[in-house]
């Protein structure tokens, strides 16, 4: 249990540094994260990978990404991308299923930014998936001083203003892609269903006979459904979604074992395994920070 009020973490963090790498040690990483105190902003994430492979997740939160330095390959919707190059934007949407990958030794250096679903209109998911990366100089250079203006919890509303034009820009790119695909209206139809109740019963769980009882479909049937809708199977959906709940319980002050049975994991451990594949460093050194004054 947590002593006193939660705190949330409204500055940067010192970095949480994972172990440095050696000849029969596991790659060097290092990651800082915080909740800014600026409306549309879910979360600031920097991180720097050697070796690291992002599972199949989603999150409820367009991902706004740029690198700066090296490369990434990852898909969304089951569609591959590779992104190098500083005048490159990566945005990802919504409830979207997408992984990521290092493709070279020296790894990669990236900054996200997750914005609220509310940040850009629901409609234009479809054509987020379809074109997920932007070559826009311009934009990309508004996020690095979002960025910066983020590094200072006195500057939040020269940040809420750079947003502002950023979302401005975003929109434009989007409105000018293609009209997205559509699933089959059956499948959308069970896969949605499916989804709410996971949703719904994140911390507790159910098993895929119940789930399919309630729903009154065969559990292959369903699994195939949500893969078809959602791009990845609902136990990884249902994984990804804990994970997301646990990442904001961290940045609320929370100690690790308290998050891993708010969120439904079976105790510290489980949470530990699943966390580090997915975030790509440990729940504690991923709070560690946030007990240490900004830097």
């Amino acid at each position: 249990m947590t002593h006193g009020a939660p705190r949330t973490a409204t500055g940067p963090p010192r970095t949480a540094t994972g172990p440095s790498r050696t000849t029969d040690g596991p790659p060097r990483t290092t990651v800082s994260a915080w909740r800014p105190p600026v409306p549309g902003i879910a979360e600031v994430f920097h991180a720097h990978f050697t070796e690291h492979a992002y599972p199949s997740h989603t999150h409820d939160t367009w991902a706004l990404m740029i690198l700066s330095d090296g490369a990434v390959d990852f898909a969304c919707d089951w569609h591959r991308h590779g992104v190098t190059g500083s005048d490159t934007v990566v945005l990802l949407p919504p409830g979207v299923a997408h992984d990521g990958r290092t493709v070279t030794a020296a790894g990669f250096r990236k900054r996200v930014l997750y914005l609220d679903a509310t940040v850009l209109p629901e409609g234009l998911t479809g054509r987020a998936v379809d074109g997920p990366v932007f070559g826009d100089e311009v934009l990309r250079h508004r996020i690095h001083l979002l960025h910066g203006s983020l590094g200072h919890p006195g500057d939040a509303f020269e940040a809420e203003s750079r947003l502002s034009f950023i979302r401005e820009r975003l929109r434009s790119h989007l409105d000018a892609l293609r009209t997205p695909r559509r699933p089959g209206r059956e499948a959308n139809r069970l896969a949605a269903a499916l989804r709410e109740l996971l949703d719904a019963r994140l911390p507790t769980g159910l098993s895929l006979q119940e789930a399919a009882t309630v729903l009154h479909a065969h559990p292959t049937h369903l699994i195939r459904c949500f893969k078809q809708t959602y791009g990845l199977p609902p136990h990884a959906y249902l994984t990804g979604k804990r994970i997301e709940r646990a990442r904001g319980l961290l940045l609320d002050g929370r100690r690790p074992a308290m998050v891993a049975a708010a969120v439904g994991f079976h105790d510290q451990a489980h949470l530990h395994r699943h966390f580090t594949r997915h975030v790509g460093t440990t729940p504690a050194r991923y709070a560690a920070g946030l007990r240490r004054p900004p830097s």
